[in-house]
Parts: structure tokens; C-alpha cells; sequence
């Protein structure tokens, strides 16, 4: 308990001494002490709980009780401010809304139901612990140089900087609150504050666009608030507990009960989550600053999301109505934004529509409810929260440096700026190639579909999977182009922004040569302690030999090999050289032509237009078909 304890409180008391760091020279050091203080700690409860598949802890507190209410109401509370401030009548309603569910829920239904065992600790929540504080906190040591760049970069003398690192670090105390809580009004509570703090972060630079993005942001997450709080109100009313523990079991025992309340906190994490149709907030986040996008997509707000959704998933095993909701938005999610991301040469955006599809596979295998299934959701969720964070800072270190986040413009990156090309590869690599883990997962989700008969969630992985082949390719074959002289751009690349780009590096490659003894260790007790099976559904020798090719793999790929000469030769360009430097030469027809590497976008087969009507429409449809099932369901044995 004492390290969930300190877990909470370093990036609060970070977070709140941050707000009162306004120069850099005091700023960094309580920068770098949260963060080293908070991986720390993440990583020790980890290893003191290692191997345990369930632990209720004995704590409840009034006055936690009261802290919880209060920081619900005070979330709702700053968007009402900032609502009125910003002309936003729509989101103002909606927080009066979330207020008035808050009061009822506090004095009319949860009034008198104690929640004697308010903490837990399973492989599951170490995972997320792990994920939190060595990733998240990376991310904040990044934003130390990143930020100093941004603020030069936008030349405003209104330097908000101890504003955007108190919320970060409040950031992650709030997800370490929901990932450690059994009592579901501090999971409540701490699922508002991150919802508020992604508004605050998203609208950070305060144009009209981020002001927009956010309250865009706002208004999606506190629907899914809203539901999430008459999911509570079900519960108690229903089930006379606000346990998390207590509801997954009454639920399994009690399905058709427990229907409703499952899909709206179902409609809760898919909101979280960034799916169809509410998908726009997480590509609005892009407006934001580069580790905002960073830690929303990797580590923090969507993880909260999935991390509720995987929880459920035994429920949604046995209960139909949920369950199809889940897999329906999640797998038509993944194929419909995997389609979209083709159409995009904007990195971050290639990025956004690549996490809300990642996510959506994530989704539907927690809506599958098998013990496999939720393996590779498990696995899934690592393998991504590492690939991706590095990704986004390598994306946001090349565009501080040669002036463009556009994949068009990272000709000849390799030589501009080597070592993060190299990062920025195998951050890709992690995303799509064999032997890398996160193909390893997929391959694990798809056998979990063909094992429970779900023929149209195998459609959508295949056809999907493919289109995801051809998105990251493009982008490789991009980096990979080697063929004139360039100066190096990246010597003046921060050390902090190394220190974080070499941690996310890390986590990426030590996750997939590690993969057998993480399953064995982390995933593995989750699955036996809450399904009473095995759900690894891959040999553990053909995992051992995913591993040690990836191994392989990655010593080729940074070894350097230094030698006294080079020779150069002459850029072949398909035909005659006219001019090598121009890049012109002659084609089979003696005609004068120019060599460029510029990647088809095929805009008017797989562009937005075209795809997001189709999955908003497909997806509203298949949640309200739902959620009337599910009042049927109630109806019909309540």
C-alpha cells in the first residue's frame, strides 16, 4: 500500500510545486526528481508484487470519500469556467449536467455503501503502473528541451511552461489513481481529472484551432463521463456495491443485470478510448504540443480507456449486449481508421489514425472476453504504449529540427539527422514487422478470433492489417533513402530529449526480446487469477525464437562499422545521368526526366471524405442497437 501511496502523491506534489517554477533553472530539477522518483517507484512496486494475480487491500477513508466528490466537482467546475470564458454554452451544459449526476450519485446512491477493501494490486495494474511511470515520465523529461524550443519557436512572452508541466504530472497521479483503485467512485474521480487536464493540455497554446480541438475534447469525454457516472448509479442501485471487484463477479454471476450498467461504462472507455465516432478529439490533440500528443496517445488518457474495457472483459463474455458493442466500434475502429491512415503524409496525423486503429484491435479483443483474447490485449497495450511514445518524440524532435512534420520532407533524414532516424525506425518496425512484438500480439488476437467463431473480426484484422502494412512502409522507405550529402541537424538536439528518446528505445526493444519472461511474469497471473486458465495462445518456444531474431535484428541494425575510406559513387537514377546533384537523367525514351521518392496517398480510394462518414454512422448504430438490447435484457429479467 505504502508504494501505491507515494505512487499518488510524487507527480501530485510534483505537478503542485511546478506550478510555482516559473525559470527553467528551478523547473528542471523538480522535473528530472518527479520523474527519476516516479519510474522509480513504479518499477520497485512492480517488482515487489511481482507475480501476485489479486490483491484486495484493506483501506477506505471518508475523507478520500470527500476528496473524490470534491475533485469531480471541481473538474466539472473548470469547464464551466472556461466554458463561459470561451463562448461554449454546449460544453457548459454538459458539465452542469456531469455536476448534477455527481451530486446524485454522492447523496442519493452511493450514501451508506462502504467499500472496505478501496485499493487492489494485480498484474494487470503493474503493467499500467510500469506504463505510467517509466514512459509517462519520460515523456515530461522530453518536454523540458522540447518545450524550451516551442516557446523560442512561437516567441510569445506569455510563458505558460509551469502550467503544462504541473499538468503532466498531475496527469499521471490521476491515471495511477484509476489503475490502483478498487473503490469506482475514486476511479470516477480520478478518470474526470485526466478528461480536464487533456482539455487544459490540447488548448495549451490558446489559438481559436486548440481552443476549438479541446473543447471538442471536453464535450466527447464528459458524454462518456456521464455515462460512466449512471454506470455507477446502476451499480449501486442494482448491486448495492461500489467495488470494482465485486461488480465484475456479480456481473459474470448476474449478466442480464448487469447488461446496462456494462454498456455504459462500456460507452465510457470507448469515448476514453478515441473510437469511432468519437475518434475527432484524439486527431484534434495534434494541435497541441508534441508531448501532449505523446502522452494522451501512449501512456495516459486513451490507456485509461482500454485499461477499463480489459477489466470488464469478463463480463462482456458472458453478456451480449455489451460485449457486441465493444467488438463492433473496436473492430470497425481498426479497419476504418487503418484505411484512413493510408491517405495521410502529415506524420502526427499518420500517428493518430495509427493509435485510434491500435486501439480499436485492443478494444475488440477485450469485447471477445476469452483469456486469450485478453492476452493479447495485454500485449497489445504494451507493445504500443512504447512503440508510439517513441515515435511522437522522435516526430516532434525532426520537426523542431528541419521545420516540417510532413513525411514528404524527411528526404535523406538518415543523413540529416542519423541517430533519430534510427530511433524513428524502430519505432516503426515495433509497429508492424516480424519479429518485432507487436505483430506477435496481432497474430495472438487473430487465432483468439478464429478460436471463438468471430469471422467478421478476422475480415476487418486482415484487411486492416494490410492497409497498416502500407501505411508504415511508405514511411520506411522514406527514412531509408540514403543518396546525397547532408549536414547533421540533430547536434544540437537536447540532452533531455535524448535521455527520453533513449528510454522509450528501450522499453520498445527490451519488451520484445523479453516477451516470453513478460508473459510469464505480468500477463500470465492476471489471466489465471481472473479467468482460472492460460491464455497465452503462442508456443513459448516459437516466443523465445521471436526474441531472439528480434535480438538478432536490432545488433545488425545499430552496429557501426567505422572505416578509414569511403567510396561514392555516382546516384544511379533509373537511366543516363544528366546531373547527379539535380537528379535528372534520361529515360528509356531519351527524354529528360527528374528522380523523386514521393509516396502515392491514393486520397481519393481511402481519404477521410470518403471513410469517416461510413464508420461514424456504422458505429453510432451498433452502440444504440446496444444499449437497447441491453434495456431489453434488463426489462426482461430485472
Amino acid at each position: 500500500m505504502a508504494y501505491i501511496g507515494l505512487l499518488v502523491a510524487v507527480p501530485l506534489v510534483t505537478g503542485i510545486a511546478l506550478l510555482f517554477a516559473k525559470s527553467d533553472e528551478v523547473r528542471a530539477p523538480i522535473v528530472w526528481g518527479g520523474a527519476i522518483a516516479t519510474a522509480v517507484l513504479s518499477v520497485a512496486s512492480v517488482l515487489s508484487f511481482l507475480g501476485t494475480p489479486w490483491v484486495l487491500i484493506d483501506f477506505r477513508s471518508a475523507w478520500f470519500d470527500m476528496l473524490a466528490t470534491l475533485a469531480g466537482l471541481a473538474a466539472s467546475g473548470t469547464v464551466v469556467y472556461f466554458g463561459i470564458k470561451w463562448k461554449k454554452p454546449f460544453a457548459v451544459a454538459l458539465a452542469a449536467v456531469q455536476i448534477a449526476c455527481t451530486l446524485a450519485f454522492e447523496f442519493l446512491f452511493a450514501h451508506g455503501i462502504e467499500v472496505r477493501q478501496g485499493l487492489y494490486v494485480d498484474s494487470l495494474s503493474l503493467v499500467m503502473a510500469l506504463i505510467i511511470g517509466t514512459i509517462g515520465s519520460g515523456i515530461c523529461v522530453y518536454a523540458l528541451g522540447y518545450m524550451k524550443d516551442f516557446q523560442h519557436h512561437h516567441g510569445s512572452d506569455d510563458d505558460r511552461r509551469h502550467h503544462f508541466f504541473a499538468l503532466m504530472f498531475v496527469f499521471l497521479s490521476a491515471m495511477f489513481v484509476i489503475v490502483f483503485s478498487n473503490n469506482l467512485a475514486w476511479v470516477f474521480a480520478g478518470w474526470e481529472i485526466t478528461t480536464v487536464c487533456s482539455f487544459l493540455l490540447i488548448g495549451y497554446t490558446r489559438t481559436p484551432e486548440a481552443i476549438d480541438n479541446s473543447f471538442r475534447q471536453i464535450m466527447m469525454n464528459m458524454a462518456g463521463g456521464i455515462a460512466l457516472a449512471v454506470g455507477l448509479m446502476l451499480v449501486a442501485l442494482d448491486f448495492r456495491t461500489l467495488s470494482m471487484a465485486d461488480f465484475i463477479a456479480l456481473g459474470v454471476e448476474y449478466p442480464q443485470i448487469a447488461a446496462v450498467p456494462a454498456c455504459a461504462f462500456a460507452f465510457a472507455g470507448l469515448t476514453k478510448a478515441a473510437q469511432m465516432p468519437f475518434h475527432t478529439w484524439l486527431l484534434g490533440a495534434m494541435v497541441a504540443p508534441t508531448p501532449t500528443s505523446a502522452l494522451l496517445h501512449s501512456s495516459t488518457m486513451v490507456k485509461a480507456g482500454v485499461f477499463l474495457l480489459v477489466k470488464l472483459a469478463p463480463i462482456f463474455f458472458v453478456c451480449a449486449a455489451p460485449s457486441l458493442m465493444v467488438i463492433g466500434v473496436g473492430g470497425l475502429t481498426f479497419l476504418v481508421c487503418s484505411f484512413m491512415a493510408i491517405s495521410q503524409s502529415n506524420a502526427k496525423r499518420v500517428l493518430a489514425y495509427s493509435t485510434v486503429a491500435n486501439l480499436g484491435l485492443i478494444v475488440a479483443c477485450a469485447g471477445v472476453g476469452t483469456a486469450e483474447a485478453v492476452w493479447a490485449a495485454i500485449l497489445l497495450i504494451v507493445f504500443h504504449a512504447a512503440a508510439k511514445s517513441l515515435l511522437f518524440l522522435c516526430v516532434g524532435t525532426a520537426e523542431h529540427h528541419i521545420g516540417s512534420r510532413d513525411i514528404e520532407d524527411m528526404d535523406l533524414l538518415f543523413e540529416r539527422m542519423p541517430n533519430l532516424a534510427r530511433y524513428m525506425m524502430i519505432g516503426i518496425m515495433c509497429m508492424f514487422i516480424a519479429p518485432f512484438g507487436m505483430l506477435i500480439a496481432k497474430w495472438a488476437a487473430l487465432v483468439s478470433f478464429a478460436d471463438t467463431h468471430q469471422f467478421a473480426l478476422i475480415m476487418f484484422l486482415a484487411f486492416g492489417s494490410g492497409a497498416t502494412f502500407l501505411f508504415w512502409a511508405k514511411w520506411l522507405g522514406k527514412l531509408s533513402g540514403i543518396a546525397a550529402d547532408q549536414d547533421n541537424v540533430e547536434l544540437d538536439v537536447h540532452t533531455s530529449e535524448w535521455v527520453a528518446l533513449n528510454v522509450m528505445a528501450a522499453a520498445a526493444l527490451v519488451s520484445t526480446i523479453l516477451l516470453p519472461v513478460f508473459s510469464f511474469a505480468f500477463v500470465e497471473p492476471y489471466i489465471v487469477g481472473v479467468f482460472g486458465t492460460l491464455g497465452q495462445n503462442i508456443a513459448t518456444d516459437n516466443l523465445w525464437v521471436a526474441s531472439i531474431l528480434a535480438a538478432f535484428a536490432l545488433a545488425v541494425f545499430f552496429a557501426r562499422v567505422k572505416r578509414t575510406t569511403q567510396q561514392k559513387g555516382a546516384v544511379y537514377l533509373s537511366g543516363v545521368a544528366v546531373d547527379g546533384d539535380a537528379r535528372t537523367f534520361r529515360d528509356s525514351l531519351t527524354r529528360e526526366a527528374t528522380a523523386s521518392t514521393r509516396n502515392m496517398y491514393l486520397e481519393e480510394y481511402f481519404g477521410e471524405a470518403r471513410w469517416r462518414p461510413i464508420g461514424e454512422a456504422a458505429c453510432t448504430a451498433v452502440i444504440v442497437c446496444c444499449f437497447l438490447y441491453g434495456f431489453v435484457q434488463f426489462g426482461l429479467f430485472a
